[in-house]
């Protein structure tokens, strides 16, 4: 009978390391939850920047392509007085 209670100590033991093991692993788990939804928020946070930038990258694009076009017409324009100018010059000195 002594060696039973020999096993029931030693299987006490063991329950008793495995309960402490589990809160260890429990207490890791939640520290590990915390840690995903913090880094959940700052993907939130980065991912609404991005769409904040790519819309003003947009309003960017359609600025410079309008004030392109106007510096191609403004040189069209300028280009044709020029052209202008030049014939009306030729004409009086002839």
């Amino acid at each position: 009978m002594a060696n039973r209670g020999g096993y029931v100590t030693v299987a006490a033991e063991e329950m008793e390391e495995l309960r402490r093991r589990n809160k260890e692993l429990s207490r890791e788990v939640e520290e590990m939850k915390t840690e995903m939804i913090k880094l959940w928020q700052r993907t939130v946070v980065a991912e609404e920047a991005e769409e904040r930038l790519c819309s003003q990258l947009a309003e960017l694009e359609v600025e410079s392509l309008d004030q392109a076009r106007d510096y191609h017409d403004r040189m069209l324009f300028l280009m044709d007085q020029i052209s202008r100018l030049s014939s009306s010059s030729l004409a009086v000195s002839l």
